[in-house]
């Protein structure tokens, strides 16, 4: 698999406006925000889509990435009238960098 923007950002090679950062997990602002507030929110370990999730075998990093999303959401103050969040997984999903990531998007009413 080749590396992708996301690994250099973990590594801090390339800047991201960073908002949380675990053992586990990377947040940032997205340079293309589709709302006011539009986060990815990824692992620190390379996977390249949610067609590679293993329930067994990623249960904790799951949680680790909806704990940080649940904790931005709060530090935004976007918890309490609510959030989007999204995974697009392959080329029909609308995934562009092939490196999981989750985007949560707030800070006004979304629509479909």
């Amino acid at each position: 698999m080749a590396e992708t923007i996301f690994s250099k950002i973990i590594r801090k090679e390339i800047p991201a406006k960073i908002v949380f950062e675990s053992d586990t997990v990377l947040a940032f602002h997205d340079i293309h925000p589709k709302a006011p507030v539009h986060i990815l929110i990824i692992p620190k370990i390379e996977i390249p889509s949610a067609r590679e999730i293993n329930g067994r075998e990623h249960a904790q990093l799951l949680g680790d990435l909806f704990d940080a999303a649940n904790q931005i959401a709060e530090d935004f103050g976007v918890r309490e009238n609510g959030f989007r969040l999204i995974f697009n997984c392959g080329p029909d999903g609308g995934q562009e960098v092939y490196h999981l990531h989750m985007h949560l998007l707030a800070g006004k009413k979304l629509g479909f």
